[in-house]
């Protein structure tokens, strides 16, 4: 197929259809340019071809916004600036090295296998980005060898492209704003921190040229020995980051920070790993922005489409149907980036209970490791480009328009924590309905892989979901997961037996795949034993209770029930609360002595009653002292012993009732004073108890709000010092009202027009005694608060003050009208200086009327502009038939005279005056007169233009 191009150098181009073979690929393995511009970027385009040789071995393709119905010459004009061939891309056209590829007007261009392929572009809200098309497609297609360069132009478009440009390992250059004619898309780009470099137009050429001749866009040809060094050198890598940065990535997959590190070399020009590591340790910048590209924070709304409608389909009600109790649905999305992901799940969430008509609370956390990504995530602020991912739906109700792109609404703001946290190192949330960890775990090697697998297990609730990227699985953990859509790569978590322990993730250390098999064996088998041990101890093994240092039942078994009794009321786990009354007396005393001497001991012959039945038991008390817990315990061990029942003479019995009735007596006093202690402990724990609780709930997520609640808190504090500033310096005085008309704030100068101190806020403004003469300013402001027309009107202040005063409608972000906002400028010199300019006109025309000769005051288009009453009477016309109209159009163009044409011309071309100008004109009406003209040009006060006074004298005999 054949192809040829329009211009006069232009070359005529084969369409070479057919795959590479593979050795043409080696040979064909060369980067390709992308050059987006837009507005500007012809100017921008010249200066680029200009200093870009024609042998540099890249192919480049210049995307602009085109006219889908013009007809573009860009084509011959950059065909004058280069050397190389400058083509017009067809579809299915291989891409060639040492060639100028343009974009067809009214085509997306995207590539495939290193051939273009047109499609039919897609229009969001009106427009088209091309750029961003291109360069997705151009980052998925070349990989490292895809390179970018955003040049002049308006909006955003490009800055989306260049996040899948850095995702995949290519280089980003971008125009200096300072050059660039229209600095939107160059500006916009640096913004979303994309730009490897920031250059002129002219210095882009040998940025690139030097690019491509580095070994990272080279195939890899090393030794052995040359890998096992740069491999060797990458662990010390890694060693600064995480000294200087507290982040460590051994656990990261070797070969993605391999070719990481070789692209910061490459954009350096370094190519040896020893000297790179030696600029880290003198450049620790360098570090930070290594420490960025290996985080690879590259995200969008929705994406994988597909999946998240199988996530809105299939878990979102499930989820919502878990919690018809109205408690809280948690949701954690680590790696979260710049917030796509979680504001994406929070839209189907809001979505799924509206369709429920239910509102049921609901928390996002989104973490990630890059604070600056956390940052650039609470300003909730993107691009316009995000209407390609966004339904126009979602973007009406989630988004507003803002700074030229969007800014999210408070009402799905809210639904979302941002906070940073490294997900292998820093503690996790717990409870979770859904983990969304798209597109991170692949990254890691398996051994973290798997560590993360068990720690979201732990995580999440029992039949909680997991939500991983289109390339990622949970493995071998098929014990802990289940399948809910394999495709969709949605996961439910398994209820175990046992409540597993959250794993340690400690830095650089994880467990092997080996050991981690050999656990899950042993924990096998232990299920088994502890299933036969159960029955054993439940039914045969005597009744018994742990018990704390503060004397709180934390665990019991066997059947306590025939030793404990569980008073009425409110419940009490304290051990003395609920045991029998003979153990009460004893009990405390035991305890203490075990707990201080660390020595087990024994109360024998108990007597108590059970079914009715007495019985003798005796109480074994053993301290304990758990290996990873502070905390003292005591077990109490209780075992029934034989009871007799055999009768006592009665002597022996009133020896033993007056024994005990001493006994008696003298504990009664003890138990007195012990059981005011312990109701003031009881009190005191019970207090605590509900005190931790409290902690509990929150603590997990207390750093997390709390560092969000800080930059807020710094951002709010900045913008009160720049509105009080602001207030405080402006001349025109300013009063802020609510729905209610009360006082909201108000600026220093309102204070000279209403008795206003700062406890005034809050009282209505009607209340206030003001300086103003004008009794309807709080029925003006209803008026505008209930029709939101502004008003506008001039009032007199004391002192023969004037003031122009405006009254508008307060709206907030959400364009929410709260009330009113009333300003006050003085105009007092400026209204008496144009009662001044009516009085001088005013003077002026009566000099004019009382003017015996006839006189005429004309612009300087010569329209007229006044005629005095001798001119209208001298020349039979009226004032209505003379102003406002060319004084050449005058009765019926009866002055349309040569010699006054000559007259006239001559004033206005030396603005200057003429004296005594002679004019015989025969006028059909009036007849022949002689005339004698005077003119005078009039400047006018800076750009007011001037006037001509013509007079005319009749000296006809």
């Amino acid at each position: 197929m054949w192809v040829i191009d329009e211009g006069s150098r232009m070359k005529v181009k084969e369409l070479n259809t057919q795959p590479p073979s593979e050795s043409e690929t080696a040979e064909k393995s060369f980067p390709i340019v992308a050059l987006g511009a837009s507005a500007g970027g012809l100017e921008a385009l010249q200066g680029f071809f200009n200093h870009m040789p024609p042998d540099s071995g890249m192919a480049f393709v210049v995307i602009q916004h085109l006219n889908p119905t013009g007809k573009s010459m860009l084509g011959a004009i950059l065909q004058k600036h280069t050397q190389m061939e400058v083509v017009n891309a067809e579809d299915e056209m291989r891409v060639e090295p040492n060639r100028v590829y343009l974009n067809p007007a009214g085509k997306d261009v995207g590539i495939f296998n290193g051939v273009f392929q047109m499609t039919d572009p897609v229009k969001i809200r009106g427009i088209t980005l091309p750029i961003d098309h291109f360069l997705r497609s151009l980052a998925q297609d070349l990989g490292e060898r895809a390179l970018c360069v955003i040049l002049s132009g308006t909006g955003s478009d490009g800055t989306l492209g260049l996040k899948a440009i850095k995702e995949s390992g290519g280089m980003t250059i971008v125009q200096d704003p300072e050059s660039a004619k229209y600095d939107g898309m160059p500006r916009s780009a640096i913004l979303a921190g994309l730009a490897d470099h920031i250059l002129p137009v002219e210095k882009i050429p040998r940025e690139l040229l030097s690019y491509a001749e580095q070994p990272y866009l080279k195939p890899s040809g090393n030794l052995p020995t040359e890998e096992k060094q740069f491999a060797g050198y990458v662990q010390k890598v890694l060693m600064l980051i995480r000294s200087v940065t507290g982040r460590d990535f051994s656990g990261y997959k070797q070969s993605t920070i391999h070719r990481r590190i070789r692209r910061r070399m490459a954009v350096h020009k370094i190519e040896h790993v020893a000297d790179y590591h030696r600029y880290l340790r003198e450049n620790h910048a360098e570090i930070y922005r290594l420490f960025k590209e290996l985080l690879i924070l590259v995200t969008s709304f929705f994406r994988d489409q597909s999946a998240f409608e199988v996530l809105a389909a299939k878990v979102i009600p499930q989820i919502l149907a878990n919690h018809r109790d109205e408690s809280q649905v948690r949701v954690w999305v680590p790696g979260c980036a710049t917030g796509e992901e979680a504001l994406s799940i929070s839209m189907l969430f809001m979505e799924a209970m509206d369709k429920l008509d239910r509102h049921i609370p609901f928390q996002v956390f989104a973490t990630d490791v890059d604070p600056e990504a956390i940052q650039r995530a609470r300003s909730a602020e993107y691009l316009e480009a995000i209407a390609s991912e966004v339904s126009p739906e979602r973007l009406e109700r989630f988004f507003t328009r803002k700074n030229g792109g969007y800014g999210l609404k408070k009402v799905i703001r809210d639904s979302i924590v941002f906070a940073v946290q490294d997900l292998v190192a820093d503690p996790p949330f717990s409870r979770l309905d859904l983990i969304s960890c798209r597109n991170v775990l692949i990254y890691m090697d398996t051994p973290l892989q798997e560590k993360i697998m068990e720690l979201f297990h732990f995580s999440l609730s029992d039949n909680g979901y997991l939500f991983l990227g289109s390339a990622e699985s949970i493995g071998q953990f098929s014990n802990l997961f289940s399948t809910v859509d394999a495709k969709a790569k949605i996961f439910r978590s398994k209820r175990l037996h046992t409540r597993q322990a959250a794993p340690a993730l400690p830095p650089g250390k994880y467990i092997g795949t080996g050991r981690a098999t050999r656990e899950r064996r042993e924990i096998e088998v232990a299920s088994v034993r502890e299933f036969v041990e159960k029955i054993v101890q439940d039914d045969y093994a005597p009744a018994s209770v742990l018990i704390n240092e503060k004397l709180d039942v934390i665990y019991s078994r066997g059947p306590t029930d025939r030793y404990l009794l569980y008073p009425k009321g409110e419940p009490s786990s304290n051990i003395l609360r609920i045991v029998p009354d003979p153990f009460r007396l004893r009990l405390p005393t035991a305890i203490l002595k075990a707990i201080r001497d660390g020595a087990p001991s024994v109360l024998r012959g108990l007597r108590t009653k059970h079914e009715g039945r007495a019985r003798a038991v005796d109480v074994t008390i053993r301290p304990l002292q758990m290996p990873s817990d502070t905390q003292k315990l005591v077990l109490l061990v209780f075992i029934d012993r034989p009871y007799s029942d055999k009768r006592r003479t009665k002597k022996s019995g009133e020896e033993t009732d007056s024994c005990v009735a001493d006994i008696e007596r003298e504990l009664q006093a003890t138990r007195e004073s012990l059981q005011a202690t312990i109701e003031g402990q009881e009190a005191a724990n019970e207090e605590l108890k509900s005190t931790n609780e409290e902690l509990q709930s929150t603590n997990e997520e207390l750093v997390t709000v709390n560092s969000e609640l800080q930059a807020k808190i710094d951002e709010m504090f900045d913008l009160d010092n720049d509105v009080n500033n602001l207030l405080a310096s402006t001349e025109i005085g300013t009063i802020f009202l609510n729905a209610r008309l009360g006082i909201k704030r108000f600026t220093p100068s309102m204070t000279k027009l209403f008795s206003l101190i700062p406890a005034d806020v809050g009282r209505p403004i009607q209340d206030l005694t003001t300086k103003i003469s004008y009794p309807n300013l709080y029925k003006d402001a209803q008026m505008v608060l209930d029709t939101l027309q502004a008003k506008e009107t001039e009032v007199m202040a004391g002192e023969g003050r004037w003031l122009l005063m405006r009254i508008l409608p307060y709206r907030t972000k959400e364009n929410v009208i709260d009330g009113v906002v009333i300003t006050f400028t003085d105009i007092t010199d400026r209204k008496r200086t144009l009662d001044e300019m009516r009085a001088a006109k005013n003077f002026a025309e009566k000099i004019v009327e009382t003017v015996r000769v006839p006189l005429l005051v004309l612009d300087p288009n010569l329209y007229v502009i006044s005629a005095n009453a001798q001119f209208c009477r001298k020349f039979g016309t009226t004032r209505g038939e003379t102003e406002n109209k060319r004084i050449y159009d005058l009765g019926n163009g009866q002055w349309n005279i040569q010699r006054l044409r000559e007259l006239l011309e001559q004033i206005i071309a030396n603005t200057g005056s003429v004296e005594d100008f002679e004019v015989e004109y025969d006028f059909p009406e009036i007849g022949f007169k002689k005339m004698i003209f005077n003119a005078s040009m009039i400047q006018g006060e800076g750009e007011r233009p001037g006037t001509i006074l013509l007079s005319i004298e009749d000296v006809t005999v």
